[in-house]
């Protein structure tokens, strides 16, 4: 019999839920990006995008979202273990997650224009 049961498994949801929620209302930045996400569905929506793009798209979006909520999750972190305090350590890892979140950003956003642009050409 497993330690975990069903109801955890459950349970762990709702946390999910709980932390996104958390995400949407205390962090700009990924409200922007969800909204941007939105607007980016529907568009492949109405471009009639393949199965393959729409999924491409879906993973795109995936990607950037877990970034910043990544790079969240390591602020509040740096910031809880040096209680608010400057510290360089923190200042380089927070720096970096945010770097995380530019690299994928700009990937996606590289990603996205060649399937969005080519869509939209084809329409003229």
């Amino acid at each position: 019999m497993s330690k975990y049961s069903e109801t955890d498994f459950f349970k762990s949801f709702g946390y999910a839920r709980r932390g996104l929620k958390l995400a949407i209302k205390s962090q700009r930045n990924f409200s922007r990006q969800i909204c941007a996400a939105v607007i980016a569905v529907v568009s492949a929506l109405l471009l009639k995008f393949s199965v393959v793009e729409f999924c491409i798209t879906i993973i795109l979006i995936g990607f950037v979202l877990f970034a910043e909520l990544f790079n969240s999750v390591t602020e509040f972190l740096f910031d809880a273990v040096f209680k608010n305090k400057y510290s360089k350590l923190a200042e380089m890892a927070k720096d970096m997650a945010s770097g995380a979140v530019c690299i994928t950003s700009f990937t996606a956003i590289i990603a996205g224009s060649v399937l969005y642009i080519s869509k939209i050409i084809n329409l003229f």
